[in-house]
């Protein structure tokens, strides 16, 4: 190994990642870093190879997640190559996943926003909330929470008090549901509906699509940045050809 010689102290890899060294020795017994020898003193002795590695994982985090960059690297270090890239692999196919429905609700949020509330010469539709949770495919507690959130306002019979959901809150519901899907937060819809309501315009919707599709290219970056890292670590060791 070329850079066996140099030894680090557990304080050194720490200060390199700004992190604890006790988060490095958990680092070393999640299997994030490799084996690290002990002294005849009974101290570990990490060297470039734990140096390279720390970066790498911290690499993949940044692109695949905390949780799935560890699995890869475990994976690296108990010698099994090929699910460390299953990982990979399955990682890309949930962005290019994320990026595919993200560019469906796109489409169908414009034509969901663009729908009349209260056609001309069509009676006026309203729904109970189980009607309305059974059409979107949700749970009738999802449409409380959105209620609580301020997102949807229904009207309330005057006998009953139950819940009634006309023309713009079915609307309304179908925007949130399908926003939510692609993993939208609530504040986050707010602005949307907000814009919609008081101006009929789909500008707010069209901002947050594109900051979503600018998430989704911050993340495949950052997933390439992580490859490239953790193809440098698989190969430093590798003899010359």
């Amino acid at each position: 190994m070329s850079g066996a010689a140099r030894r680090l102290r557990p304080v050194d890899l720490a200060r390199l990642a700004g992190i604890s060294t006790q988060q490095v020795r958990n680092y070393l017994d999640a299997g994030v870093l490799p084996p690290a020898p002990r002294s005849a003193a009974g101290y570990r002795q990490f060297d470039d190879r734990h140096r390279r590695a720390l970066l790498t994982y911290r690499a993949l985090a940044a692109g695949y997640g905390w949780e799935t960059a560890r699995a890869i690297m475990h994976a690296v270090h108990a010698g099994d190559l090929p699910s460390a890239l299953a990982l990979v692999d399955a990682g890309h196919a949930g962005l290019h996943e994320e990026r595919q429905a993200l560019a469906g609700t796109a489409a169908a949020l414009e034509a969901v926003a663009g729908q009349e509330t209260e056609p001309a010469a069509v009676p006026r539709l309203t729904l109970r909330i189980g009607e309305l949770a059974a059409r979107l495919g949700v749970r009738t507690s999802a449409l409380r929470v959105w209620e609580a959130a301020g997102l949807l306002v229904p009207e309330r019979e005057p006998d009953t008090g139950y819940r009634r959901f006309g023309p713009a809150e079915i609307r309304d519901a179908q925007m949130i549901h399908m926003l939510r899907r692609s993993r939208y937060l609530l504040p986050q819809i707010r602005p949307i509906l907000d814009g919609l309501r008081r101006t009929g315009s789909t500008a707010a919707l069209r901002a947050a699509v594109a900051r979503r599709r600018q998430e989704l290219t911050g993340r495949a970056t950052a997933m390439l940045a992580g490859s490239s890292r953790l193809h440098d670590y698989l190969t430093a060791d590798a003899p010359a050809d």
